[in-house]
């Protein structure tokens, strides 16, 4: 096997040749590592990412095209594209947020014994959820999508089936009619 080309091991690989994966392991394995550890800064992510990208040369049905580069630029862009998914992924578990009021209650009591931030991060996040009632339907499902899903603009055009455009328009007329009704409360 070490004296065969990667193009000639993928076609093995393709073939269900388990020596030909061991050895496109043996020569990637190191690279593809040192790439997704660089990306994800976790040992264990990293980890992670080699198996995914190692599972997906064994799984993948198109595999490699020796016609259009080399097979180490083919296996850095597969690698590449498993370690975003998996960036995104991770963003979007980190960055979701209750949004029912007696969640935010129960962790603002539990997280705060201090009586005062209590009632005033209860009373802010009743002054957002009020400030929901102004915006329309797609205009909270956008905040929601952006701002606790992690998704962006681009990603939410494509799921809406609405064009680039008519996203950002949206987002800016509704962060607009929140920052009026906040302000308004604030000042009166």
């Amino acid at each position: 096997m070490r004296n065969r080309t990667d193009g000639e091991l993928m076609k093995l690989v393709m073939a269900k040749h388990h020596p030909a994966l061991e050895e496109l392991y043996d020569r990637y394995a190191k690279l593809v590592y040192s790439f997704a550890l660089k990306s994800m800064k976790e040992e264990q992510a990293a980890r992670e990412i080699v198996q995914l990208v190692f599972t997906r040369l064994w799984t993948t049905e198109k595999g490699y095209d020796a016609s259009k580069g080399a097979f180490v630029n083919w296996v850095i862009t597969v690698t590449r594209n498993i370690t975003i998914d998996s960036l995104r992924k991770k963003r979007r578990l980190d960055q979701v947020i209750q949004f029912e009021p007696r969640e935010w209650e129960q962790t603002l009591i539990s997280s705060d014994p201090d009586p005062e931030s209590v009632m005033s991060r209860k009373w802010i996040g009743e002054q957002i959820q009020e400030a929901y009632v102004h915006l329309s339907d797609s205009q909270i499902q956008l905040i929601d999508m952006m701002y606790w899903q992690g998704y962006s603009l681009s990603e939410i055009a494509t799921q809406t089936n609405e064009p680039l455009g008519t996203i950002k328009s949206r987002l800016h007329q509704g962060l607009k009619i929140l920052r009026k009704h906040l302000t308004s409360l604030r000042e009166g």
